[in-house]
């Protein structure tokens, strides 16, 4: 079962016993917390959306401790005018742990989902443990085609008489 809710301005999805980091809160440690601006429900099996808000919906908390986060650095820059400007802080955050998720004042837990009846027999059945696969017998090259009957490449030798008549018949003329 998860919500979506609204807080500090800021909407986050919540589930039971879920950690929370929040934008300071004025409550004290300890404090339990109530948000009733809760947007979206859903229950696992209906999903009730709420325009804007769900009406009877409320999401318990308790505040666990108030402290600063990590370092935020803003740099800004503009090229080529020698403007550079460094700032940096560390946002104020509130700790909470969600407890529950009420809708119409009931508060309701997170229930385990209900199992098909064939995955439940499947589960109380033990299973047979497979047999190892044979490894399958490599598989035989296949034999390299025969080339084309191709054209036999002359060589030097029988392109040399050629070459030679060619020089001759030029001296000739």
């Amino acid at each position: 079962m998860y919500a979506i809710v609204e807080i500090a301005g800021h909407q986050y999805k919540v589930q039971q016993d879920q950690r929370l980091y929040v934008n300071r809160l004025k409550h004290e440690e300890g404090d339990k917390v109530s948000f009733d601006q809760v947007l979206l429900v859903d229950d696992g099996t209906k999903v009730s959306v709420g325009a804007p808000a769900v009406q009877g919906a409320a999401v318990n908390a308790t505040v666990e401790r108030h402290l600063k986060g990590d370092k935020v650095l803003v740099f800004k820059k503009k090229r080529r005018k020698g403007y550079q400007k460094l700032n940096g802080f560390r946002p104020s955050l509130t700790e909470l742990v969600i407890k529950g998720i009420s809708l119409d004042g009931k508060a309701t837990k997170a229930k385990a989902k209900a199992k098909p009846a064939t995955e439940a027999k499947a589960e109380a059945e033990p299973k047979a443990k497979a047999a190892p696969k044979a490894k399958a017998a490599p598989k035989a090259k296949a034999a390299p085609k025969a080339k084309a009957a191709a054209k036999p490449k002359a060589t030097k030798a029988a392109e040399a008489p050629a070459d030679s008549a060619k020089k001759a018949s030029k001296n000739e003329e």
